[in-house]
């Protein structure tokens, strides 16, 4: 195969401006910048803060020891079963 318009194809692709890029290359330095948006940083703050929470809640597991320690924890069947049922809901769903 063989290419009629070569010096067309040339400036078409800007083939010879090279001389130009070095030259606008030399009068500034381009770094990259990242910017994170107000919603990104925000966030990463709710990200870290749900990340350091502990998982256990030590406060409720406490009382809840004691008062089955002294034998007052009593749990409604019907407030057992309705927990049941929303986290089937919630599995199902």
């Amino acid at each position: 195969m063989r290419i009629e318009a070569y010096s067309q194809i040339q400036q078409m692709y800007g083939a010879s401006k090279p001389a130009n890029k070095t030259a606008s290359a030399k009068g500034a330095d381009f770094k990259d910048k990242l910017q994170i948006s107000n919603t990104g940083k925000d966030m990463q703050v709710a990200k870290k803060a749900v990340s350091d929470a502990p998982d256990i809640r030590e406060d409720k597991v406490a009382a809840i020891k004691q008062r089955y320690a002294n034998g007052t924890y009593e749990v409604s069947g019907e407030e057992f079963a309705q927990k049941m049922m929303e986290r089937l809901g919630q599995a199902l769903a």
